[in-house]
Order: C-alpha cells, then sequence, then structure tokens
C-alpha cells in the first residue's frame, strides 16, 4: 500500500511578514491602509487577510455548538425552521392558506392578525386541522396580546397533556413600538407581566418579541441593530423581574426578530455575536436553567434592501440573506415575498419565497452542519469585532439609564438617522449599490400602470395598534434604500415625454466604449432611454445621428485628452438643438466651462442630485 503523505507539508509556511513584504511591493509605495483596509459602516476595519495567529486572543474560541456563551449556536444541530407569514382577514381562508402551505414545507406558520376584532371562535377555526406538536406558530398583529389568553386556553382544552412540545411567538413588543410612536404605552409591563403567568405552563411559548428588524428598517447598521436590540431585551427583562417574574420566565419570554442585511459574512458574524453577548447579559442575573441564556432568533430577509423596480432581484437578495442566516444558525427564518414592495405575495412570490430555504436545505445542505462558519479566520475575527463594537454602544446606552431612557434622550434616533443618512449618501453617490436601483438598472422596465408614486414614496407608516397616547419624544421611520431612486425613475415613466439620451461615441475608442456603458447606465437609473453607439469617426458624423434620433441629451464619450477639441465642436453642432454632456471629469473642465460646455457626469457625481436637475431641465 502507498504511504499517505499530506499534501501541505511539501510547501514551507509563509509568514506575515513575508505577505506583508509583497504586498508593500505590489502597491509601490501606495497607502496599504486606503488601498486594502475596509472601513465598514459598523464602525471598525476590516484587513485585506487574516491569519491563524489571529485568533489566538479571541476569547469564545474553545466553544461548541449548544455550549456558552452559544457562539457557535444553541443547538447542536442547525436545523432551522421555515417561517411563512399568512394575512388573516377571514379565518377560513387564512386557515386553508395555512394548511396548504405546511404541505409545501412550512414548519414555522405566521399569522399577521388584521383588524381588532378577533375571538375564540376565530381563533378555533384558525386552527382547525392545524397540529400545534408539529409546527411553530407566530402571530404577529394588532390583536396579538389579546390573542395570548385565547391561545392559552385553547392548548388548555387541546394540548394540555403535551405542554411541552407546542412553540408558538407572539409579536409583542413594546419597546420596538415606542420608537415607532414616540411613547411607551402605559400598562406596557404590566401586561407583559400577566401574558408571562397566562403562559407558564407552556414553556416553548414565548409572548415578548424584541424587534432588532426594526431598526434595519430605518437604516441602522448591524453593531446598532444588535446593540439597541439588547439594550431593549435587557430593559425588558429588568422590568419584568421587578415586577416578580424570574430572570428564567424573563429570558425565556424573549424571542428576538432580526433583519438580515445584504453584507453576506458580517450578517453571518452578527448572528454569532448576538447569541454570545446575549448570553454574558443574562448570566449576570444568575439563572437557574441554562434555556434562559440561549436567545432565540427569527431572521428576516431585509426590507431596507428591497426594490420596487427590477424586483426579481429581490429573489437573488433573498437568497444570499437566508444564506447568511442558515450559516449563523437562526432558529426560524422568513423569507419576505420579492413582491413585498408594491403588493400583497401572490401564490407565485409565496413559492418562491419558500423555496429559497427548501433549496438550501434539501439540495445545498446548509442544516446538514452546525456552525459551518467555525474556525473560519474571516468570520471569527468579524465576530469579534462586531460583538465588541455592539458591546460598547450598549454600554453607552445603560450608562444613559437603559433603553427607554436613551429614546427619551433621543440618542438611538440620532444615531440610527445619522447612519442612515450617510447611507443615503452611498446610495446617492454610488458608494453602497442597489442593484437595479442606482447601478445596473433594466434598461427596458417601465413600471407597470398600478405602480403609483405614493407606493414608491411611501415608509412603512407607524401601526395604528395599541395606545393612542401622544407623542413624548422623536420617532423612528421604515423606508427603504432604493426610494429615491425609485421616485426618480417613475417621474420619468409616467411623463408624457419620452427623452433620449445619445452616445456621441468617439476619438479614442477604448474610452469611448467603456465612457459610453458607463453614460448609459447612469441615465437609465432615472428612466431615460439610452442609446450606445459603436463608434462615429468624427463629431459631426455622430451629431447629425444624435439629431436624426431626436436625442435629448447628447454623452460626448472619448478620452479626456480628446475632450477640448471634440465636446466643444459637439456643442457648437448641438447648443440649443441637446444638452450636451461630457462622460469624465477631464483636467480641461475650466477651459470646456469657458467655451460653453456645462454639463459632466463621472464616478464622483452625486447620481441621484445630478438626475434629478436633468430631469428638472428637460421639464418632466
Amino acid at each position: 500500500m502507498a504511504e499517505k503523505t499530506k499534501l501541505l507539508t511539501s510547501f514551507p509556511p509563509v509568514t506575515k511578514e513575508q505577505w506583508e513584504a509583497v504586498i508593500t511591493a505590489d502597491l509601490k509605495g501606495a497607502d496599504r491602509t486606503k488601498k486594502l483596509v475596509w472601513r465598514t459602516l459598523e464602525g471598525f476595519d476590516v484587513e485585506p487577510y487574516y491569519r491563524a495567529e489571529d485568533l489566538t486572543n479571541l476569547k469564545h474560541m474553545d466553544c461548541k455548538p449548544a455550549e456558552f456563551p452559544y457562539v457557535r449556536g444553541t443547538k447542536t444541530t442547525n436545523n432551522w425552521l421555515v417561517r411563512q407569514t399568512v394575512k388573516v382577514t377571514d379565518v377560513k381562508e387564512a386557515n386553508r392558506l395555512a394548511l396548504e402551505i405546511l404541505c409545501l414545507g412550512v414548519d414555522s406558520l405566521g399569522f399577521e392578525i388584521k383588524g381588532k376584532e378577533f375571538d375564540d371562535a376565530k381563533l378555533k377555526t384558525l386552527l382547525a386541522n392545524i397540529d400545534l406538536k408539529a409546527v411553530e406558530i407566530a402571530f404577529t398583529g394588532c390583536s396579538v396580546a389579546k390573542v395570548v389568553p385565547m391561545f392559552a386556553q385553547y392548548l388548555a382544552a387541546n394540548y394540555a397533556d403535551v405542554a411541552d412540545k407546542i412553540t408558538a411567538t407572539f409579536n409583542v413588543d413594546p419597546m420596538t413600538k415606542a420608537a415607532k410612536k414616540g411613547v411607551l404605552c402605559a400598562g406596557a409591563i404590566d401586561k407583559m407581566v400577566e401574558m408571562i403567568k397566562t403562559v407558564e405552563n407552556f414553556k416553548r411559548v414565548k409572548v415578548i418579541a424584541v424587534g432588532g428588524d426594526f431598526f434595519n428598517s430605518c437604516g441602522s447598521n448591524a453593531t446598532q441593530e444588535l446593540a439597541f436590540s439588547l439594550a431593549a431585551a435587557h430593559e425588558v427583562i429588568v422590568s419584568l423581574m421587578e415586577k416578580g417574574i424570574s430572570i428564567n420566565q424573563a429570558a425565556a419570554s424573549i424571542k428576538f426578530n432580526m433583519a438580515i442585511s445584504a453584507n453576506y459574512f458580517l450578517e453571518i458574524a452578527k448572528f454569532r455575536a448576538a447569541r454570545m453577548l446575549w448570553a454574558n447579559i443574562v448570566k449576570q442575573y444568575n439563572p437557574t436553567r441554562g434555556c434562559a441564556e440561549k436567545m432565540s432568533v427569527n431572521a428576516v430577509t431585509s426590507l431596507w434592501n428591497m426594490s420596487l423596480y427590477d424586483p426579481h432581484v429581490n429573489i437573488l437578495r433573498a437568497t444570499t440573506e437566508a444564506m447568511s442566516a442558515a450559516v449563523a444558525g437562526v432558529n426560524s427564518v422568513e423569507v419576505r415575498p420579492y413582491d413585498t414592495p408594491f403588493a400583497d405575495a401572490s401564490d407565485f412570490s409565496m413559492r418562491i419565497a419558500r423555496n429559497v430555504q427548501l433549496l438550501l436545505k434539501e439540495e445545498s445542505h446548509f442544516d446538514a452542519v452546525a456552525d459551518p462558519s467555525s474556525g473560519s479566520y474571516y468570520i471569527e475575527t468579524l465576530t469579534d469585532k462586531i460583538a465588541n463594537a455592539a458591546w460598547e454602544l450598549f454600554k453607552t446606552v445603560e450608562a444613559k439609564g437603559g433603553y427607554m431612557a436613551a429614546l427619551k434622550e433621543g440618542f438611538i434616533q440620532n444615531e440610527i438617522k445619522t447612519l442612515a443618512a450617510k447611507r443615503d449618501k452611498n446610495i446617492a453617490t454610488r458608494r453602497e449599490i442597489i442593484l437595479g436601483a442606482n447601478q445596473y438598472p433594466n434598461f427596458t422596465e417601465t413600471a407597470a400602470p398600478e405602480i403609483t408614486m405614493d407606493m414608491v414614496t411611501k415608509t412603512c407608516a407607524t401601526s395604528s395598534c395599541g395606545c393612542a397616547a401622544k407623542a413624548e419624544f422623536d420617532t423612528l421611520t421604515p423606508y427603504r434604500g432604493a426610494m429615491p431612486f425609485e421616485e426618480l425613475r417613475l417621474k420619468t415613466d409616467r411623463s408624457t415625454k419620452e427623452p433620449l439620451a445619445f452616445m456621441l461615441t468617439c476619438g479614442s475608442l477604448s474610452f469611448a466604449r467603456a465612457r459610453a456603458q458607463f453614460a448609459c447606465n447612469f441615465f437609465a437609473t432615472a428612466g431615460i432611454k439610452a442609446q450606445d453607439n459603436t463608434y462615429f469617426k468624427s463629431v459631426e458624423e455622430g451629431a447629425k445621428a444624435a439629431l436624426n434620433a431626436k436625442a435629448d441629451i447628447v454623452v460626448i464619450c472619448a478620452s479626456d485628452d480628446d475632450y477640448l477639441a471634440l465636446a466643444v465642436e459637439a456643442n457648437k453642432l448641438l447648443a440649443g438643438k441637446a444638452i450636451v454632456v461630457v462622460a469624465g471629469e477631464p483636467a480641461c473642465r475650466e477651459e470646456l466651462e469657458k467655451a460653453g460646455v456645462n454639463h459632466f457626469i463621472s464616478a464622483r457625481s452625486n447620481v441621484l442630485e445630478t438626475l434629478k436637475q436633468y430631469q428638472s431641465e428637460l421639464a418632466l
């Protein structure tokens, strides 16, 4: 038998110093930090590579899955639940749809109770023929708190002998509601105490939610979502303990709803860090049951990342987001249907949303390994970094007196709004990409007739549920990052004009083609039709073609060295007949402006504001 050898022993080890020496040589004097180090929106630096020695001082590396502090998961397996939510207006129809999707792979069934009229008879009809021992039930909506005692009675009558096998959650979330409404509803803590006592015989029924996904939908980063979620949950358990609820009951009653955003590896790290931090927070209160320290997380794909235009791209976003949550080992995942921004979910969009997760399980086997990211130099380091960043922000909130005190002061709102404004600017300047909205739009797409400006510009308005008390402090409002570009594009779509941007490609061919592609993409994000052209032998030939095409905008696409002659000539031929634009930021810009060429687009442009100006000039 041939002797087995280890392949890697044939290669000598490479030290960090050797790596850095090669990097220094390749950069040829350029600043390493500016070229290679990524400064995240979460407030920390990420190196271009990590090595085994970078994990030496990380304190969380010794734990296993289902072991404190649960960074590697609260379970020894990774069989997360597939959640899908049914809107309940007609209970019989909702029950029919629920039974249908349960047969199609869903094992965490959400019911969004619409309206305020709900009673025991409706609950019984809603749950008819659903085996609660085999599926998790999650209630949301206006009447969710009223459903708790009804559900407890239903369980007592039908499942008393299997109380420990019933898993259910209720989205009773006064802390997030306070951020939405600007006031903590009176008696909120007492109501939570009452609900906990109502279901105390059913240990796996969680009646309190903490909505970190709300912060994400307002434009927060991962650090803020995690820190403020922990602060809200900590305020809940402290308030409950002051009312006589044990730490065991208080912590075990909470389900975290957290968003999954677009940054694939960082989101994996966020969920791992979240479990670790929550476990350490609860541990300080000396629980006697280990389950109290285990964070229960329902992850939902981010509403903030979704687009109304080119909506099928939402499926791609949802897939990578669901992958992040699956790798991170959350308890359940809900993929939003791709048409969420503009319509009630259709049978098709709900099917696709389910199948995203089923493919991850049945074909990609993401559920076969607990914490597959363990040991990754990059993810383990990110886990530590985001945990440290979130912990520092959490401590800042606690130093201000806790979550509610920080809300009343406006600290949480200001932190999120400041970051959201930065993200908005990054989107406007394409430093943050929303595919199909501010970059790589579908050139041939026009919004369907049923899409209105109100649909594009509406935010996720504050719920009218709960108390009607007047706001006492500033509020947060969810929105989608793509909305400003969608508003821009819909304005063009609904205009009686059909503006055309014509690419006048001349001079250096390589520069002309590259800049034509850039400019086509630039104007198409506003719904302005872009006509690309391979090449014109002269400016005169190109200008004539532009006039024949009845172009409203003519973009001169050439090299910087060519612009002084070509752009000035084009401007003379087209002045008063079309808007002449130079694609680039040439050194001769001042001379061009003196010659009457006043329009420029480049990678440095604020795309959103620049396109608004063109729409104004075109009187759209």
